[in-house]
């Protein structure tokens, strides 16, 4: 039964956290306000559902496995402020609320939960424990950009935040994890009607046609406009797409939209 349940685990993605002071500090970075709403996607076994249930005004907290959800309830009964729904997060309507996400996530799910957050309208910030390479790659740690983060950073900040040694998971995965935590901005750095605009730029230039970003956006322009964008924004005529920072494209774009 035991190898049972650790196949099951393996199969979706949980990897359970037990160690205090790592649930507490999931909890510290996730900056919670006393009254808030907080969503929890896997909840596994309660052990973070419990410290956000004092920590936040109301806890919905996501278990997709059957076993877990059934057992949930009555972990958590002291805390009366925790809703546990047995199913799957990533079929959650967003309330239309102020709301934050926390969670030790499904490692397989994360780019779904992760796109989850940024279409939910409401959402405050989102405070996720992913692997740490994805963390690493989505804030830019490597010195490059992927194009969800660039796209959505008028709408939203990304942050890496404490690394988490694997050893503190159960079972142990094969690498470490670190906090992702990804924020709305109360006010977009661009005016709403222009983001479809910059979208549409930022996902030309990563179509990557002609290698680096001034070939592949000087083939709509006018090849000495994009220069001049690109040295305005500090980006060298080189440049792959992937080496260009958000702020960079937020340049590029003002310099560039009509």
């Amino acid at each position: 039964m035991a190898r049972e349940r650790i196949h099951q685990r393996k199969n979706l993605s949980q990897n359970f956290l037990h160690e205090p002071g790592v649930l507490g500090m999931i909890v510290r970075t996730a900056r919670l306000r006393p009254d808030e709403t907080v969503l929890e996607p896997g909840a596994g076994e309660g052990t973070l559902t419990r410290l956000l249930a004092g920590s936040a005004g109301r806890v919905v907290a996501y278990e997709i496995d059957p076993a877990l959800s059934r057992r949930l309830p009555d972990r958590l009964s002291p805390a009366r402020n925790v809703r546990v729904v047995a199913g799957d997060f990533l079929r959650a309507t967003p309330p239309r609320t102020p709301f934050a996400v926390v969670g030790n996530i499904p490692y397989s799910r994360t780019t779904d939960i992760v796109r989850w957050c940024l279409d939910a309208r409401a959402l405050t910030s989102a405070t996720l424990v992913t692997q740490l390479e994805f963390a690493r790659r989505r804030t830019g740690d490597f010195g490059t950009w992927p194009l969800l983060t660039v796209r959505s950073w008028p709408e939203h900040g990304w942050e890496l935040g404490p690394r988490i040694r694997r050893q503190h998971f159960t079972p142990v995965p094969r690498t470490d994890s670190a906090v992702l935590r990804i924020t709305r901005r109360p006010e977009p750095l661009l005016p709403t009607h222009r983001l479809p605009e910059f979208r549409a730029l930022v996902a030309e230039g990563f179509t990557g046609v002609g290698g680096s970003l001034r070939a592949t956006l000087s083939r709509q322009r006018r090849s000495s406009r994009v220069r001049d964008a690109l040295r305005a924004a500090g980006i060298p005529d080189d440049a792959a797409v992937g080496v260009v920072s958000p702020p960079q494209w937020l340049m590029l774009f003002r310099r560039l939209a009509p």
